[in-house]
């Protein structure tokens, strides 16, 4: 999806939603520490190291609001950020790889799995792709656990700033393509780069548009 995909009011309602002083608001490792729902959440999942922290940072412009880190799988809560209005953002759990116990692993997995299955105001999941590699085995039980959970997500390819701007359409088709199998799967992709800010006013616009449909 490009600037073109969207309306200037669009445009200008996603910069205007994301141009809040952003907080974290509450982390939760268990089912009982989940915060109340309130307004509408957006959730970000995808492998560690994926770039879930970044983008984050780069949506909210603030360089630190989510923690980055070189270290996979640090990320070990689900993470809640609000800027005072309707709209909380939410850091999920990285996949594919994370440096502790299959047990905790297995924790997070089924708190995941609850969250998804229990959060009524949650409007969609957004999947980060590394658009270097594009869509991995690792990614399907995720696809999995969201279309069983009818939750709706959309792919998000990130570090695109990695990726020559020749090879970058045949990429996205890529996706799009392998996408196309799954039913709950948004069919276009967004392409995002938190390191130049590419695809930032885009996605701010997606997710204005998505919170207007959800009212209307």
């Amino acid at each position: 999806m490009t600037a073109s995909d969207f309306t200037r009011n669009e445009i200008d309602t996603g910069r205007k939603l994301f141009n809040v002083d952003w907080q974290f608001a509450a982390a939760a490792s268990t089912v009982e520490s989940l915060p109340k729902m309130r307004g509408i959440e957006i959730a970000f999942a995808g492998r560690s190291n994926v770039g879930k922290s970044s983008l984050i940072n780069a949506l909210a412009n603030r360089k630190a609001l989510a923690r980055t880190s070189r270290t996979p799988g640090r990320t070990q809560e689900l993470i809640f950020f609000n800027g005072g209005g309707e709209l909380t953002l939410v850091d999920m759990p990285g996949y594919g790889y994370a440096a502790a116990a299959k047990s905790k692993i297995a924790q997070w997995t089924n708190l995941i799995e609850r969250y998804l299955l229990g959060r009524a105001n949650l409007a969609r999941v957004y999947v980060l792709i590394d658009a270097r590699h594009g869509l991995k085995d690792t990614d399907v039980p995720t696809f999995k656990v969201l279309g069983n959970a009818a939750v709706s997500y959309q792919v998000v390819l990130t570090k695109t700033d990695a990726v020559k701007a020749a090879d970058l359409p045949g990429r996205i088709a890529e996706v799009e393509a392998g996408m196309a199998k799954y039913p709950s799967a948004f069919p276009t992709v967004l392409a995002t780069s938190s390191e130049t800010n590419t695809g930032i006013t885009e996605m701010r616009a997606a997710v204005a548009r998505l919170l207007a449909e959800r009212k209307g």
